[in-house]
């Protein structure tokens, strides 16, 4: 379980295939003090360190389930990614509770500096608008947002300067694809709505 409070970025040295996975290899910060089998956030998807390589680099493995339903299959070597560690029992939930499994992927549609702050736009798959609540929170590439304008297969969210130096945000435009994770609140009522509806 997450939060959504990126802790810093890792930037991908190198991609190896094995078979129908990827394993990535990955340059941080915070590679000193991670350890094998623990569970990290790479743009909001949960995946387990494999082992550590060198003082500042890791490896992962993203199965390809992992990488057809979120954006790490399109990731290069090169690019960064918004890192998290799990979350601490007991400590401040400063975003939101976030599992670290992508429901979908959407695109950036537009990116506009908003005098100190940036708006960005992501559209989606309709049908899902019902997980989305105006002012509610929602995950972006491992990003814990608040969303507004809400439509049938858009919305909007405002990023802070210090979130948008310190994330791949910065490095978004306009055609990216992000992954979302809708919050979980919002998915276990839809499925108990839904489990009703049908009985």
């Amino acid at each position: 379980m997450f939060t959504g409070i990126i802790e810093a970025l890792g930037e991908i040295t190198q991609i190896d295939v094995e078979k129908s996975n990827r394993v990535f290899t990955i340059k941080s910060d915070i590679a000193p003090e991670l350890k094998v089998d623990q569970s990290v956030s790479h743009n909001g998807v949960c995946l387990t360190v494999t082992s550590l390589d060198g003082p500042d680099r890791f490896q992962v493995v993203a199965v390809s389930e992992t990488l057809e339903r979120s954006n790490l299959g399109g990731l290069t070597v090169g690019d960064l990614m918004n890192l998290e560690r799990s979350m601490v029992l007991g400590g401040r939930l400063d975003g939101h509770l976030v599992q670290g499994h992508v429901d979908l992927t959407g695109i950036c549609k537009e990116k506009n500096s908003e005098d100190g702050s940036w708006k960005f736009c992501f559209e989606y798959e309709p049908g899902n608008n019902s997980l989305v609540v105006e002012k509610g929170s929602i995950c972006v590439n491992g990003v814990s947002l608040t969303c507004f304008n809400i439509s049938e297969k858009s919305f909007e969210v405002a990023v802070i300067p210090y979130t948008f130096q310190h994330t791949n945000f910065r490095d978004l435009k306009s055609g990216d694809r992000v992954n979302l994770e809708f919050d979980l609140v919002g998915k276990y009522i839809q499925s108990i709505m839904d489990s009703r509806s049908t009985n």
